[in-house]
């Protein structure tokens, strides 16, 4: 019995330090990660009492660490548009980012022309957007930025592929977008609450991801069939904009970095975001190889292919073109159409200049040639953008030290960052009434007349301007001709006097926009 018992005890014993060993890596990676933490917190509390040479307790700063802001203004960018306002130089320094921001023309042109080499987008912001955007042509700069440049400037100047842009919109026109607004009219046209309620910019980001996608790579997603739900893949791009966008909102970029390291918060969801989009990117290269790749089709991506091998590289031009060709776009025109319920008469006027140069020639859908003769649909174009730019700001990291026009001193590494959104509300830029929506500001005698890309960097300025501007212009013409004409489109508990963001890399409005539509009287011909 005691040998027994013995026996029994050595095999308790056995089982117990075998337990504990099973247990011991679990245990020191708890111990690690504890330990981690810790080192994390103390760097960071070290940082906070050394207050380093940026850190600032100005008023601006204050505001912006404790949010202080919010108590009076809707939206970032509306404060910043303020504070801008309320500068002499029409620059400010928020220096617990480390960013100066300016809504100041001559500043712009400073850093787009004058001293580009010196403002890059810089390591600092493609690490931001690494994840998502990768080596794609927003997120690099120098050989890597001119080449994708240099092929997308050639392909998109193409006849062809104009032609075949300028196809596909008209397509989606008439096969999707106009029969989709027809369907959610009301059938009684004195009844004013009648018709579906529809979200008008999740309509206008369908179309622009069918269109993108048509354009870009020759397939259909078929998504503007609003009895489909979203796709997964654009719920992930959606998600993996709006968390990569916040990353930039960080005082100190270890935050964000060690949540990634960890694996935990935000940076857990935006890793299983971009895996989603991965997986749908490498999904359309197959595609094109499975179709005969560059020899193929006259899509972007089959041209692009001819060029690049390397399935990563195609992966990060596929990302941009989608942030690109659906995101600016579908931004572009839900602001339009948002101005439009609040000034009937501007809509007035665009009926009649649709009607006057395209006559009754397939008006709802006019070639390439009558957009371009419509200067008042242009300008009223331009002049919502002014107020609404799809993307509000554009940051570049220093590569030396500067002092900017305005006699702003600029440390090597400072990100300066030019503020579309608050140069379009700036009275020394646009006059005492720029915060109303005019378009004949933009006309002379009828004509559409552009100003300094500097003092209007919506598309950019400079060698950085957008590469594909026109072909952008054509597809947001050719909706609002076709939608203007043929229905009044009304905001529903919304206005564009009091809007609100939702964060993300291009402007998209929270909420939504909830709309009716009705159909209108075809005009007597």
């Amino acid at each position: 019995m005691g040998v027994e018992a013995a026996l029994h005890g050595a095999a308790a014993a056995e089982a117990a330090l075998h337990g504990a060993l099973k247990l011991q890596p679990h245990v020191a990676g708890a111990f690690f990660a504890l330990a981690a933490c810790t080192v994390a917190l103390a760097a960071l509390l070290a940082v906070a009492r050394t207050r380093p040479p940026w850190w600032c307790d100005c008023a601006v700063c204050e505001a912006y660490l404790t949010a202080s802001w919010a108590g009076e203004f809707d939206n970032l960018c509306d404060w910043y548009a303020h504070l801008l306002r309320r500068s002499p130089s029409q620059t400010v320094h928020v220096h617990v980012l480390r960013n100066v921001l300016t809504a100041n023309p001559v500043t712009v042109e400073h850093m787009l022309r004058a001293r580009f080499d010196n403002y890059p987008k810089g390591k600092p912001f493609s690490a931001i957007l690494a994840d998502l955007l990768g080596r794609g042509i927003f997120n690099v700069d120098g050989d890597a930025w001119l080449f994708q440049r240099k092929l997308a400037a050639a392909e998109l100047a193409s006849p062809a592929l104009r032609a075949f842009a300028s196809g596909v919109v008209a397509s989606e026109l008439r096969g999707r977008l106009v029969p989709l607004l027809d369907s959610a009219c009301s059938h009684d046209d004195d009844d004013d609450d009648g018709g579906k309620v529809l979200d008008l910019q999740d309509v206008f980001r369908r179309f622009a991801f069918d269109c993108i996608c048509k354009i870009s790579f020759g397939l259909d997603p078929g998504c503007l069939e609003l009895s489909m739900p979203v796709s997964a893949f654009v719920d992930a791009f959606d998600t993996a904009s709006m968390l990569s966008a916040r990353r930039a909102t960080a005082p100190l970029q270890i935050i964000w970095r060690l949540k990634r390291f960890f694996n935990v918060g935000d940076e857990r969801k935006l890793r299983e975001s971009v895996r989603l989009v991965d997986g749908f990117a490498a999904e359309v290269t197959r595609q094109r190889h499975k179709l005969g790749g560059a020899a193929s089709g006259s899509d972007l991506l089959s041209r692009f292919m001819g060029s690049i091998s390397d399935e990563k590289y195609l992966r990060d031009i596929v990302v941009s073109f989608m942030l690109a060709g659906r995101d600016t776009v579908a931004s572009a025109l839900t602001a339009f159409f948002l101005l439009l319920s609040d000034h009937p008469e501007v809509a007035a006027a665009i009926r009649d200049e649709v009607s006057r140069v395209a006559g009754g020639d397939d008006g709802d859908r006019p070639s390439f040639s009558k957009l371009k003769d419509m200067h008042y649909v242009h300008a009223a174009l331009y002049e919502s953008m002014r107020l609404f730019p799809p993307v509000q700001f554009d940051s570049k990291f220093a590569a030396g030290d500067d002092t900017l026009p305005d006699g702003t001193a600029v440390a090597k590494g400072t990100r300066v960052t030019y503020h579309a959104y608050a140069m379009g509300r700036m009275e020394s830029v646009w006059g005492p009434d720029c915060s109303e929506f005019r378009p004949e500001r933009w006309l002379r005698d009828g004509q559409f007349v552009p100003v300094s890309p500097y003092r209007y960097p919506v598309f950019q300025a400079g060698v950085r301007v957008c590469v594909g501007k026109d072909l952008a212009l054509m597809e947001m013409k050719a909706v609002i001709v076709a939608v203007v004409r043929g229905f009044d489109i009304q905001a529903i508990e919304r206005s564009s006097r009091r809007p609100k963001f939702a964060p993300g890399l291009t402007a998209t409005f929270a909420g939504g926009l909830p709309v009716r539509v009705r159909r209108r009287a075809r005009p007597p011909t």
